[in-house]
C-alpha cells in the first residue's frame, strides 16, 4: 500500500484533486434558495454560501479558498444584487486560478424561476469546461488529510482518535500531509504540544496558538466540553483534551496554519481557527462541528476524517468526509452513517497499528473515487460565519 497510486485531476496551480466538482457559491442569505435550487438534481455539484449582507474579510478569504480547492473544477457565484460581497469578485479570482467561473445577480435575471433556469444553463457550460481538466496519477505524497472530532465519548480518546493518530503517523511517513485542529480542545496540554514542535519557530507558533485559545475560553467563560461528552464518560476538559490530541499521532508538528492557509510543506500541521484576541467579542471558534470541517477543507484537505463516539449524521461539501467511531455500539446503531469502526481495538480484534492501516486503505479507496457514506447519503453541510482573524494574504492563503 505505500506504493499505491490512483487517478486524480491536475489543476493549473500544480495541485491535484481527488474529485472534479462544480461549486455554487451564494454571497448573501437572500440568494441561498436560488443557489440550492440551481444545484438540485445536478450531479457532482455542491453549494456553499455566506449569509451576511455586510462584507467580512474572514468569510471572503474562506470562500475564495474553498472555491479554488483542488477538488473543485468550476464555480458559479450567485448574488441577490445589493450585498457588499460581489459574486463577480469571487468568479474573477477563480478564473485567475485557471478554473472556469461565472457569476450573476438574481435581481438582474427576473427573480427566482428565471434565475434558477439561468443558473442551470451556466452550470451545464461549466460542466463541459471542467471536463477538460487532465487526469493525473496521484499517490500518498500528493494527499492532504484533515481530522476533526465531535460528539466525543470515552472511546474517542481510547480508540477512535488514536487510530486516526496511527494513520496520520503512517501518512506523514509516506510523505503526505496531515492537519489537526481544535486548539480549544487542547487546554492543559501546552507543554505536551510544544515538546512535539519540529523547531523553535514551530514551538513559538504552537505556544502562541495555545495561549490564545486558553485566553479565549476564559473570556467567553466556556471550555469545549459538553453535556454529551459528560454523558459519554468524559469528566474534565483536560481529559477531553488528551483524547482530542490523540488524533494528531506522534510525529513532529511542523507549525501552525490559519484558516484558508495551505500547509507550507508535507508533514503534520496544527490549524488555528480561534478569533484573534483583539476581536474576542466578534465571532466564536468552532460553534459547531461543521465549521471546523469547513476550516480544514479551506486549508486544502482533500479528505476529512471525523471521529465521533456518540454518533453524527453530518457530511461536508468539496472534500469527502469519512466518519469514524471508537464505540462499536454506536457503529452498530448508526452503521448507515459511519464508515469505520475503530472499536475493534477495544474489542481486541485489532491493534492500533493494524486498525490504522485499515483506515489508510479506506482513505486510499476514497481518494480513488469510492463514495463515503455521507457522500452517498447526500450530506453536504457547510457553515461560514462572521469572524475577525489575522488571515494570510490571498497569495499565501489561496494561491491566487
Amino acid at each position: 500500500m505505500p506504493d499505491a497510486k490512483w487517478v486524480g485531476y491536475l489543476r493549473p496551480d500544480g495541485r491535484k484533486g481527488v474529485r472534479n466538482l462544480l461549486l455554487v457559491v451564494y454571497t448573501v442569505q437572500c440568494a441561498q434558495h436560488v443557489a440550492h435550487e440551481v444545484v438540485s438534481g445536478e450531479p457532482d455539484t455542491h453549494v456553499i454560501g455566506f449569509p451576511g449582507c455586510y462584507e467580512n474579510d474572514y468569510a471572503i478569504r474562506l470562500m475564495l479558498a474553498l472555491a479554488r480547492h483542488p477538488n473543485v473544477g468550476g464555480v458559479l457565484a450567485v448574488g441577490l444584487g445589493c450585498e457588499y460581497t460581489q459574486p463577480e469578485r469571487i468568479a474573477k479570482a477563480v478564473r485567475l486560478s485557471g478554473r472556469p467561473a461565472e457569476a450573476f445577480f438574481i435581481q438582474e435575471h427576473g427573480g427566482t424561476v428565471t434565475s434558477i433556469s439561468h443558473g442551470k444553463q451556466l452550470l451545464a457550460d461549466l460542466r463541459r469546461r471542467a471536463a477538460d481538466f487532465p487526469q493525473t496519477e496521484m499517490s500518498w505524497p500528493d494527499l492532504i488529510v484533515g481530522a476533526e472530532c465531535g460528539g466525543s465519548d470515552a472511546t474517542s480518546g481510547l480508540a477512535g482518535n488514536p487510530v486516526v493518530g496511527r494513520f496520520f503517523d503512517w501518512l506523514v511517513d509516506q510523505g503526505g500531509t496531515a492537519i489537526f485542529e481544535e486548539t480549544v480542545e487542547m487546554i492543559g496540554l501546552r507543554s505536551v504540544l510544544s515538546q512535539r514542535a519540529a523547531d523553535a519557530v514551530a514551538c513559538r507558533q504552537i505556544e502562541e496558538a495555545y495561549d490564545k485559545a486558553e485566553e479565549y475560553c476564559r473570556s467567553v467563560r466556556q471550555y469545549s466540553v459538553s453535556p454529551g461528552n459528560f454523558a459519554g464518560g468524559l469528566t474534565t476538559i483536560e481529559e477531553k483534551s488528551l483524547g482530542a490530541v490523540a488524533k494528531s499521532g506522534n510525529r513532529k508538528i511542523q507549525g501552525v496554519i490559519r484558516v484558508a492557509e495551505q500547509p507550507r510543506s508535507p508533514g503534520l500541521w496544527l490549524l488555528d481557527s480561534v478569533p484573534d484576541s483583539n476581536f474576542m467579542q466578534f465571532g466564536y471558534t468552532n460553534p459547531n462541528d461543521t465549521e471546523g470541517i469547513i476550516d480544514l477543507i479551506s486549508a486544502g484537505a482533500h479528505i476529512v476524517l471525523f471521529i465521533t463516539g456518540r454518533g453524527s449524521v453530518i457530511g461536508s461539501p468539496i472534500a469527502p468526509l469519512i466518519k469514524i467511531t471508537g464505540n462499536s455500539a454506536t457503529f452498530r446503531k448508526m452503521s448507515g452513517d459511519i464508515d469505520f469502526n475503530a472499536g475493534c481495538v477495544l474489542e481486541g480484534s485489532a491493534t492500533l497499528e493494524t486498525a490504522g492501516l485499515s483506515l489508510a486503505e479506506l482513505v486510499r479507496r476514497t481518494a480513488a473515487g469510492e463514495a463515503t457514506k455521507p457522500e452517498s447519503l447526500g450530506h453536504r453541510e457547510y457553515f461560514i460565519m462572521y469572524k475577525h482573524q489575522n488571515t494570510p494574504s490571498l497569495e499565501e492563503g489561496c494561491r491566487a
